[in-house]
């Protein structure tokens, strides 16, 4: 506690006033608004549009096979794709907008959209 002497009234009011700050701006730069639809795309070209309000699967082909991806519960996930090392189906499901899911091998993707887009690392 012996460092805690050196702090000064000043010090502490800054130190309060960035917390503050921190808090506050947290949940208004994450937040993103409520999905809508889900954009299936292959070969860079629009496959499908699905409303993720209505539950069900659609099988996409693509050049090494069958993809196939599922809408449940205002959510959409790839369950199946042929590609060799099946990332876009770890990705598992997808929720919020600005999510993906790329089938690279097979040239599918999958892409959440609605409402404002969260902050993401690819935005920077």
């Amino acid at each position: 506690m012996h460092w805690m002497a050196l702090f000064k009234p000043g010090d502490w009011l800054v130190i309060s006033f960035g917390v503050i700050v921190c808090a506050v701006s947290w949940p208004l730069a994450w937040q993103s608004g409520a999905a809508d639809k889900a954009v299936v795309k292959r070969g860079g070209e629009v496959f499908a549009e699905l409303d993720l309000s209505r539950n069900r699967s659609i099988e996409v082909p693509g050049p090494l096979g069958i993809t196939k991806i599922s809408v449940d519960k205002r959510r959409v996930r790839v369950v199946s794709d042929p590609g060799p090392r099946q990332y876009c189906v770890r990705q598992g499901w997808l929720a919020r907008p600005g999510e993906i899911a790329i089938c690279a091998p097979n040239q599918v993707s999958v892409q959440v959209q609605g409402g404002k887009e969260a902050y993401d690392s690819l935005s920077y």
